[in-house]
């Protein structure tokens, strides 16, 4: 089970930090990734990181002003979102999978239920 806690409104600029906490069943043996749906978009991948920590992938859009840790210790994958911008706006989810980080939403197995970051102009 995957829950995302941490989403709201912010004013272009700004920072938001999502939280992620796992069952530890499906946690630390697994790549985590978080992705993002807008309305009339569909799903992407923003990030994602490997099990140990030690490796992380960033989408274009987001380099630079994302960045995704975790505490294995915890069973919580962070997403740190600075100088965000409205294109932000979207549904954000966690998702996790065995093996390396991949940028496909069809590569996941678990999902969260996600929670809405809103980011006004």
């Amino acid at each position: 089970q995957l829950v995302e806690s941490g989403g709201g409104l912010v004013q272009a600029g700004g920072s938001l930090r999502l939280s992620c906490a796992a069952s530890g069943r499906i946690f630390s043996s697994y790549s985590m990734g978080w992705f993002r749906q807008a309305p009339g978009k569909e799903r992407e991948c923003v990030g994602g990181i490997s099990w140990s920590g030690d490796s992380t992938y960033y989408a274009d859009s987001v380099k630079g002003r994302f960045t995704i840790s975790r505490d294995n210790a915890k069973n919580t994958v962070y997403l740190q979102m600075n100088s965000l911008k409205p294109e932000d706006t979207a549904v954000y989810y966690c998702a996790a999978r065995r093996g390396a980080v991949v940028a496909v939403v069809g590569g996941y197995d678990y999902w969260g239920q996600g929670t809405q970051v809103t980011v006004s102009s």
